[in-house]
């Protein structure tokens, strides 16, 4: 039993978080783990619907491309994306529960879907380096922590002992001080960071770019284009949560 499990299971018992879903408490090892009791837990198998081929939203009516990749103005620095819950109703709650909440044990269990996801894509990349979207300037300085870089350590923590299914983690992305994305709307966001994402490092040839939520795309591709100019020749994304395209936040 690996000790990061074991120390999450004794601080469950001491300071009951409970599931983040239902609350109930987690006597599991596995469950604590988690942050999610296995009935919750199993409400989150990734949805085996139809997904736009470029951007990796879940396609309702579509075919092939979602109404936004079917533009012709839409062009993106990425390969291809997967997006794996639209961010509504549970998928919300939970990514509310880690992100807002700070139920880190939740981390655990969305690094089992990023793995998971890039089982997904059609053509798979032979080593590829897993690259977290960087933080906004300041972020972890002002909040404490950055809910990707924590999942960027979780999978290292996964590669430790699973060294021949999880890709190594290279943090080769800084991001420049620039407006915060959330509060722009669709338009701005996306100009407000071209040119705000640099290289820190040498750039892997194959990429797996990973972040929380996929709106507009702007992140991701941003992320790409610079990843691309320091090197890159494959940049595939994902993504574990996408909005709707009627948003416009």
């Amino acid at each position: 039993m690996r000790m990061n499990t074991i120390i999450t299971f004794i601080h469950e018992c001491l300071f009951p978080a409970g599931c983040a879903m239902c609350g109930t408490m987690l006597l599991d090892t596995g469950e604590a783990a988690y942050g999610l009791c296995a009935d919750c837990a199993q409400l989150f198998v990734i949805p085996s619907e139809n997904r736009c081929a470029l951007c990796g939203r879940l396609l309702i009516s579509e075919h092939t491309y979602c109404m936004e990749c079917r533009n012709k103005e839409t062009v993106h620095s990425f390969d291809k994306n997967i997006c794996l819950y639209p961010y509504t109703g549970r998928y919300q709650r939970l990514l509310t529960a880690y992100k807002f909440r700070e139920m880190t044990a939740v981390g655990n269990f969305l690094t089992e879907r990023i793995i998971e996801a890039g089982t997904l894509f059609s053509e798979p990349l032979a080593k590829p380096f897993l690259v977290p979207v960087p933080p906004r300037h300041g972020k972890i300085k002002q909040c404490g922590w950055d809910q990707i870089e924590y999942l960027a350590r979780c999978l290292e923590r996964l590669r430790s002992y699973r060294t021949t299914t999880v890709p190594p983690v290279k943090r080769c992305l800084k991001r420049l001080p620039s407006p915060v994305q959330k509060k722009l709307n669709r338009q701005e966001r996306k100009t407000n960071l071209e040119g705000r994402i640099v290289c820190t490092m040498p750039v892997p040839k194959q990429v797996i770019l990973f972040d929380d939520v996929y709106t507009t795309g702007s992140t991701m591709d941003s992320c790409a284009a610079a990843l691309k100019k320091g090197g890159a020749e494959q940049v595939y994304g994902i993504c574990l949560f996408h909005t709707e395209l009627r948003e416009n936040t």
